[in-house]
């Protein structure tokens, strides 16, 4: 008993399942008595209810003169919350009480105290009755506890707790607030519950039975105690015997493990008298034993209180000694959760606060700048960012000139390489398709005072202003993309450096954040200038490759109007029809008829973002921040002369590549029995003596085109685009890596010290100003004291057990 008034000194009830003993009853039921016939002393009485808080009773045979002490144990917030563990308190309430007549009245003191617990405590010492009566409390119940503890030679060693009464004629609220205070109590595996039955009433009438059979329904560690027996009349002959059959066992209805026991205590009178304890115990003895049925019940321990007193005694020894393991490995578990706990918490500061500040910035700034390298373990920034210059490459892509050497170029399909081997899925829905009278007006429109057979300069310009006016759109959306994923970093790095210290995460990251800013604006500004550099001059030092697109794509235009039937839109959706199967042109279908639709349905940027990059996991998705990268998907799909894939957005049709040859070489591999017409003509021309002739050549040999001046801008125009194009793709990105990451990578360090030795130097003390930055967060001091406390307390209850361990 001793080491369980210990431990719940240290307050382990808070943290585990401590062995108890609990008495409940309702009004009425005997249950003050009961508490008064064990104990030996007076408890507050009066009309309603008395009891407002739990006490509980600790009682021990080991002195020799007989005392009494009172504590208060406060574990509980004014609402009935939990304190957390540093709150907890026990503290001593009085002096030491040697005059049993005298607990009464320190009782009552001590539950006022506990009512009113923005009062002093110590208060109340003087308090007589009537005052303590006329006290208007501040609570009408408390969790917290009052802790009696007797020392006295003739008791048997036992601790109880005594809850309020159970009450029905109350508010609402109140009925609820003391039923939970039972269910607190009773709920709890290690507590053994007595519960008090006047038997003058039906036992089904009784809600302590009910509130028991609730927490413990096998009826365990539940043990009843019949009171008033006394109150019985003569002629209750029947109720006499149903009450037999329980205290005996022999009722199917009402079966508890550790049985009943039945007690007569002091009434009015006898109180009065002050009896004591052994003459009220000899007066309950003399009733049991000339008193029938009750003389008759062989069990003779199952009356009065020395052997119900007896009985729970050793059960609740023996409980305690089954659950000491068990409370050891508890309390074992429970400190080695604590202690890691504590230990995830960053230590307390132990360097110079100037030191700490400045050698966070320094590697914040240096674990920024090898994000921005790609030499850090970690690649999400060079990794994102390139997910999204891939996309920009597409975009830039899908900006290409669509020229179709046609009169009604919308009944062909689009030309988007010089050898017919592949076909543009993604199209910036601002391309037009021009056809050769849209080249011819183009032209038309530039005339001024050339000379005959000169075409203007000025249209070509105009067209290829067509094409480079729609890189700004795409390189905005570049640069912010980019600029999402540097937050997203910023971010993440500020968090890891200095979010250990709020005021320091909070002031050094506006000052991060910044320059960020800064650098974001220098980063747009370059960009523009990037795009400015390809409005005007159009030019290039990169002849060889211009010229050598200009022939191809003008060999190209050539060829395809000589053969503009093969070409034609619907010619190479039924010619593909031809040659697939069943299974395979339903499938086709749908892509001709579906696609475009899907396709129309989009926003610009949904459009512009329907390829799904590296870090993306669908189209116009920002990229996730710990996604691994993907194959970057191209922006352009080979097909085979057999395949026809979707056109442009502006153009539903679909074609496939005519089937050719790719040089003069060719022909050696073809069956015999077919050859395609340009391999006859370039065997031919081999024959002939004519080496080294590719299909491209042959296109010189065709008639001069009345459209010449259109096919030679289209070829001109398309021919600069793909030199832009290489050249913009490459620029955009190394312009927003040095304008953007570089530049900041370089700047920060020196930029946040300045800011930092400013601010520092303005203010009236340095000492001071830099404590205050690398302040604790309140949370985290409170969650270390917390847990310092925490782990105290389960090492001395620790400690506590293994010495009642080893002492026994």
């Amino acid at each position: 008993m001793k080491m369980m008034s210990d431990l719940k000194s240290m307050g382990a009830e808070a943290l585990i399942d401590l062995p108890s003993v609990v008495v409940i009853g309702g009004q009425s039921a005997g249950k003050s008595s009961l508490v008064e016939a064990v104990s030996g002393i007076n408890v507050p009485r009066d009309s309603g209810t008395c009891t407002r808080c739990p006490m509980e009773c600790t009682m021990s045979s080991h002195a020799t003169s007989w005392s009494c002490t009172i504590t208060l144990r406060k574990g509980f917030d004014n609402n009935g919350r939990d304190l957390p563990v540093q709150k907890t308190t026990t503290e001593s309430f009085g002096r030491t009480i040697t005059d049993r007549n005298e607990v009464e009245v320190w009782l009552r003191r001590a539950q006022a105290a506990i009512l009113n617990p923005n009062v002093p405590s110590s208060s109340f010492h003087t308090k007589t009755i009537e005052e303590l009566r006329s006290i208007k409390n501040t609570l009408k119940f408390s969790r917290n506890v009052v802790c009696v503890s007797i020392e006295d030679p003739d008791v048997t060693d036992l601790s109880f707790y005594d809850l309020p009464g159970l009450i029905q004629n109350e508010e609402a609220e109140t009925v609820a607030l003391v039923k939970s205070l039972a269910e607190h109590y009773t709920k709890k595996e290690n507590t053994i519950i007595l519960t008090t039955i006047p038997m003058s009433d039906d036992m089904e009438n009784q809600q302590s039975m009910t509130l028991a059979k609730a927490a413990d329904p096998n009826g365990k560690r539940t043990i009843g105690v019949l009171t008033k027996p006394d109150t019985l009349g003569a002629g209750a002959i029947n109720q006499r015997r149903r009450w037999v059959d329980i205290i005996e066992g022999r009722s199917e209805d009402h079966t508890l493990r550790h049985g009943f026991y039945c007690v007569r205590l002091p009434d009015d009178v006898e109180r009065g008298q002050r009896l004591s304890r052994a003459e009220s115990q000899r007066r309950a003895a003399e009733y049991f034993d000339t008193t029938a049925p009750w003389s008759g019940v062989s069990d003779r321990r199952r009356f009065g209180i020395p052997g119900f007193v007896s009985d729970v005694s050793r059960l609740l020894i023996q409980l305690i000694e089954e659950t000491l393991p068990r409370l050891r490995e508890d309390v074992d578990k429970l400190l080695a959760q604590c202690t890691k706990e504590f230990d995830a918490l960053p230590p307390p500061l132990a360097n110079d606060p100037q030191i700490e500040v400045l050698g966070r910035v320094n590697a914040f700034c240096d674990v920024f700048k090898g994000f921005v390298n790609g030499s850090h373990e970690d690649k999400r920034l060079a990794q994102r960012n390139r997910a999204l210059y891939a996309i920009f490459k597409r975009d830039i892509r899908g900006t290409a000139p669509d020229f179709r050497p046609f009169e009604k170029p919308e009944e062909y399909v689009p030309l988007d390489d010089t050898e017919g081997k592949m076909t543009l899925i993604e199209r910036d829905p601002g391309v037009k398709v021009m056809g050769i009278y849209d080249v011819s007006r183009v032209i038309h429109e530039a005339i001024g005072w050339e000379l005959p057979n000169n075409v203007p300069y000025q249209a070509k310009a105009n067209l290829i202003a067509q094409f480079t006016k729609l890189w700004v759109a795409p390189s905005e959306r570049c640069l912010a993309g980019i600029n999402d994923v540097l937050d997203q970093v910023i971010d993440a790095l500020i968090s890891t450096h200095f979010g250990r210290f709020k005021v320091l995460e909070g002031y050094v990251g506006d000052l991060i954040r910044t320059q960020v800013g800064v650098c974001k604006a220098r980063a747009q500004e370059a960009i523009k200038s990037a795009l400015t550099l390809e409005t005007t001059p159009h030019y290039t030092q990169n002849t060889h490759y211009l010229q050598t697109l200009r022939e191809k794509w003008l060999a190209r235009y050539k060829v395809v109007r000589s053969r503009a039937s093969q070409y034609k839109a619907i010619h190479h959706i039924q010619e593909h029809h031809s040659t697939t199967s069943p299974d395979d042109d339903s499938k086709e279908a749908s892509m001709i008829t579906e696609r475009p639709m899907d396709m129309a349905s989009e926003s610009p940027v949904e459009r512009s973002f329907s390829v799904v990059a590296p870090g993306y996991s669908s189209a116009g998705e920002t990229p996730r921040e710990y996604d691994p990268p993907r194959a970057v998907v191209s922006d352009m799909v080979y097909i085979s002369p057999s395949y026809s894939p979707p056109s442009a957005r502006a153009q539903p049709a679909l074609h496939a590549v005519p089937p050719v040859a790719r040089d003069s070489g060719t022909s050696s591999r073809i069956h015999s029995t077919w050859e395609t017409p340009e391999a006859k003509a370039l065997r031919a021309l081999a024959e002939a003596g004519y080496a080294n002739i590719g299909i491209p050549d042959l296109a010189r040999l065709l008639p001069p085109d009345s459209f010449q001046e259109e096919l030679v801008v289209m070829a001109d125009v398309r021919a600069y685009y793909h030199v832009a194009y290489k050249r913009i793709i490459d620029h955009i990105p190394l312009t927003i890596e040095h304008a953007l990451h570089h530049a900041l990578a370089e700047q920060l360090s020196q930029s946040l010290i300045t800011s930092l030795l400013i601010d520092v130097a303005s203010g009236h003390n340095f000492s001071e100003r830099m404590n205050e930055l690398v302040s604790e967060d309140p949370s985290i001091a409170q969650k270390r004291t917390s847990l310092s406390t925490r782990k105290q307390r389960l090492s001395d209850i620790r400690r506590r057990l293994l010495t009642f361990g080893n002492s026994t």
